[in-house]
């Protein structure tokens, strides 16, 4: 599904000004996001910055000339259709041309009927193989390994993510990634950027619920010298990083909103204003977000905005925690046992059968997160070269709730809750090896939140 607002990018390289201005001109008006430069060392320049799905590139230019910036930019054009252009093109060079990799060309002068039929052919053909080349792709790393980018999963639930995954990665749609804590939302978001059109393009990932809100605007979209005390020089921001790539938006239902509305406005204009600027900044990012929230409930306590969640809600990936789909245990199990073999030289072999009915019938409140963390300290600890129960101290079916109930002693709601939360902190400090910040992913809470907690139940780390 592409996003109705996105602009295909183009670029034109043409030594001769007025061909540039005319055609423009005359590509903006129907509809493309157009660069032009000089010549093709200018244009070697612009393709590094940005992605472009067609060049119109003239043949005979100075400095560098149409042939030889075909030969430079193999290896940086990818699926990016270049269409030759020339007033002294013969058979011969449109051969020549089309053997260096350029998909069409058309003699100067042409008419505009001419450009845009070359450009909607071009568009047809490259549509299809793009679509033939991801789906093939995708299908075979699914089928062959579980797999999409680095999440693993056998499980149908799983497969139809990473199917829809798959589609994703081939265009620039906004999407959005929900699921709880732990389930690797992150992760996806990897997967689309590094198996898309971006791939060799920043991926800059910014947790939402890390940064003070004070200084959240300036790191998003940087500011200008001398904007406030200490802004001694320009800085860009996290958006600007991301230009030409993908910038992934973690944890989105914490952002304040006096900075949703700003968010929205990049979304809609692909631009941004650093702090202190008068001018926005025109940017090419694709936007992934992701949340543990449900966004509709915070829309009807108005703690997100209903306009952007239509903007990111383009297309959504739903994330299943681990406990619907419990088949993908044991794959999961032997994937961290032999990265976890490897990088802490280690020799285990496998679970028992008894151990992994444990790992299988716990209810992982932290998700895939949780059962690595689990397994690591299962493989430091074990003597042995297969995994067993005593390896795996975790609370299952009948002792778990039995346990729970007994928390329950008296009548005071505010007491219990208390309990309870003092508990659920120590747990995923236990799990996380007291990492501080893992687990406020698994409280589904901020990391500051998280450390005041910690000193009102004076919790020993």
């Amino acid at each position: 599904m592409e996003n109705a607002n996105y602009k295909k990018r183009l670029l034109i390289i043409d030594d001769e000004e007025n061909m540039r201005h005319m055609l423009s001109a005359m590509l903006k008006k129907a509809g493309y996001n157009v660069d032009a430069a000089a010549d093709g060392y200018e244009g070697l320049m612009m393709i590094e910055k940005v992605m472009y799905e067609f060049i119109l590139c003239d043949i005979k230019m100075p400095n560098m000339n149409g042939i030889d910036f075909l030969r430079a930019a193999r290896d940086k054009t990818g699926l990016t259709t270049v269409i030759m252009m020339s007033a002294y093109g013969t058979i011969d060079t449109a051969i020549e041309a089309m053997k260096e990799g350029a998909y069409d060309y058309i003699s100067k002068p042409f008419k505009a009927d001419e450009v845009f039929l070359a450009l909607r052919k071009a568009e047809e053909r490259e549509s299809l193989r793009r679509e033939n080349y991801f789906l093939r792709e995708q299908i075979r790393k699914i089928g062959e390994n579980y797999s999409f980018g680095k999440m693993i999963g056998k499980s149908k639930s799983m497969q139809s993510v990473f199917s829809l995954c798959a589609k994703a990665a081939r265009y620039n749609t906004t999407v959005l990634i929900v699921g709880e804590s732990g389930t690797g939302k992150e992760l996806i978001a990897k997967g689309i950027h590094f198996e898309g059109l971006r791939a060799k393009k920043p991926l800059v990932p910014v947790n939402c619920g890390s940064i003070p809100e004070t200084l959240m605007e300036s790191e998003l979209f940087g500011y200008k010298r001398g904007a406030f005390t200490g802004a001694d020089k320009d800085k860009k921001g996290l958006f600007e990083e991301a230009d030409g790539g993908t910038i992934f938006l973690d944890e989105i239902g914490e952002l304040p909103l006096s900075l949703q509305v700003k968010i929205l406005r990049v979304l809609q204009e692909s631009e941004i204003r650093p702090v202190g600027d008068s001018k926005t900044k025109k940017i090419d990012v694709r936007v992934i977000a992701a949340t543990s929230k449900n966004l509709e409930d915070e829309i009807k306590i108005s703690a997100f905005r209903q306009d952007l969640y239509y903007r990111l809600n383009v297309l959504t990936v739903k994330l299943p925690p681990l406990r619907k789909r419990p088949e993908d245990i044991p794959l999961l199990c032997e994937h961290f046992i032999d990265t976890l073999n490897g990088k802490l030289g280690k020799s285990i072999k496998g679970i028992s059968p008894s151990a992994m009915s444990v790992l299988v019938n716990h209810d992982w409140p932290g998700n895939v997160r949780e059962l690595e963390n689990i397994i690591e300290r299962a493989v430091v600890i074990s003597e042995e070269p297969v995994l067993a129960p005593e390896n795996f101290p975790l609370e299952t079916g009948s002792n778990a709730a039995e346990k729970a109930y007994k928390v329950c002693e008296g009548y005071s709601i505010k007491a219990e809750e208390a309990i309870l939360e003092k508990r659920l902190i120590e747990k995923a400090l236990t799990a996380t090896g007291g990492n501080r910040t893992k687990a406020s992913h698994l409280l589904e809470i901020s990391h500051p939140s998280l450390l005041s907690k910690i000193k009102a139940y004076d919790i020993k780390l």
